[in-house]
């Protein structure tokens, strides 16, 4: 594949969410808009990055950092001008360049690959992402000759009636050849409606020119839909949490309730595990095969869960190591620790793992078994075949072997609370 850049528009205000914030940089499912759309390019196979910034242009920066270049937009004077800023990172490069939106994160890495393959295949100055939507309106409709190439994008202000009727639309995502893209942008005017300039624009101009444009319209729609609102952002969240956890059950995982389970990116699941309903797993959490999680647990990031697992009902796990054929059933916290083979955890047991000032761990050797409500005073090591009394406070190493009480004689006072 020749170079290819992109550059991500995250320079607007996003007034109708109502926030002190930029809008790129709330989260859906864990990860800021921006950031999922910058990994996303990166992804795709993308090198090189620019990001335009405006409005709390810093709040961006301390999201991306270094993983990208920075494109300064001081007046929001439309996606062309845009555009324009990143210029100066395109001169002198041959290849293409792909235009992506920090407010819109749920693109695929396989529709950017595609949509770059078919504008290197087909040898096109500019290839444009579409969709067909029953109802268009509100969006720029596209334009084809009688040869089904495109002609122009034509924005909804701008429209002619007979335009409108189009049920073809920009989806806003174009893959340029750069040098050609650079020439266009100088030549564009915001001879519009909104006294804008218009990236869409650029198709006009380079067909004007008589270069090949293009289009690939998109399989699945959700993939283009943008945040403008809290509304919208927690219906992206909806579309991405069925995603994630559709492609689970393809590899194998059984997902009892989809509307109720919340599988963050990047997991990896065992194939004949179950996932119970109201069940959390954060990103990077690794879990064997035949498992049973949940219901209504709580796996954090940093985990890792080997083969014939069980973790049961309101369990909380935090980057915990457990070993094959464990079984942590109920109502347990097990944070910083490593967790031996076939140990039994018994309910309401708790690694004490931060003291107020740092975490420390608890490691649990192999066919321990773990009475109800056992406390571990962390660091501390349980070894190979123990036995820990329930309502222990375990404070003290425990050897392989060993049966361990921590808990005050039981001392009964007769009469003590004898009414009269």
């Amino acid at each position: 594949m020749e170079e290819v850049s992109a550059i991500v528009l995250a320079a607007g205000k996003g007034t109708r969410m109502k926030t002190n914030k930029s809008k790129v940089v709330h989260k859906i499912y864990g990860k800021e808009l921006v950031k999922r759309v910058v990994e996303t390019a990166y992804k795709a196979g993308i090198k090189d990055v620019i990001t335009v910034v405006g409005h709390k242009r810093e709040e961006v920066e301390r999201v991306l950092g270094d993983s990208v270049k920075y494109a300064y937009q001081d007046e929001l004077l439309g996606t062309g001008h845009t555009a324009m800023q990143a210029i100066p990172y395109l001169k002198g490069k041959k290849g293409k360049v792909v235009i992506l939106y920090g407010d819109v994160p749920l693109i695929r890495p396989e529709t950017i690959k595609k949509l770059i393959a078919k504008s290197v295949m087909d040898r096109e100055y500019a290839t444009i992402l579409t969709a067909i939507y029953d109802n268009p309106t509100g969006y720029g409709r596209v334009i084809r000759d009688i040869g089904g190439n495109v002609k122009a994008i034509v924005e909804e202000k701008d429209a002619t009636e007979e335009e409108k009727y189009i049920n073809e639309i920009n989806a806003g995502v174009y893959c340029f050849d750069i040098e050609e893209l650079i020439l266009a942008l100088e030549k564009l005017t915001p001879n519009n409606a909104q006294g804008e300039y218009y990236l869409t624009d650029v198709i006009k101009i380079m067909n004007d020119k008589g270069l090949k444009t293009g289009a690939i319209i998109i399989e699945d729609n959700t993939e283009i839909l943008g945040v403008n609102d809290r509304s919208q952002l927690e219906m992206l969240t909806r579309i991405l949490k069925i995603r994630i956890n559709q492609e689970h059950m393809k590899n194998g995982v059984t997902i009892e309730d989809m509307e109720n389970t919340y599988i963050y990116d990047d997991v990896k699941i065992g194939v004949d595990t179950v996932i119970h309903p109201n069940t959390t797993i954060k990103s990077g959490v690794v879990i064997g095969e035949n498992c049973e999680i949940g219901p209504n647990s709580y796996i954090r990031e940093g985990c890792n869960i080997a083969d014939n697992v069980k973790i049961g009902s309101f369990v909380e796990l935090k980057k915990a190591t457990i070993g094959e054929g464990t079984k942590v059933p109920h109502l347990s916290y097990m944070g910083d620790c490593e967790i031996g083979s076939k140990t039994n955890i018994g309910c309401g047991t708790i690694t004490c793992n931060y003291d107020g000032f740092k975490k420390s761990k608890t490691i649990i050797g192999n066919n321990a078994f773990i009475g109800s409500n056992v406390n571990f005073i962390a660091p501390v090591t349980v070894g190979d075949n123990t036995l820990i009394a329930a309502g222990s406070t375990i404070t003290d190493d425990v050897p392989a072997d060993a049966l361990s009480i921590a808990r005050e004689r039981q001392t009964n006072k007769e009469g003590w609370n004898k009414k009269d």
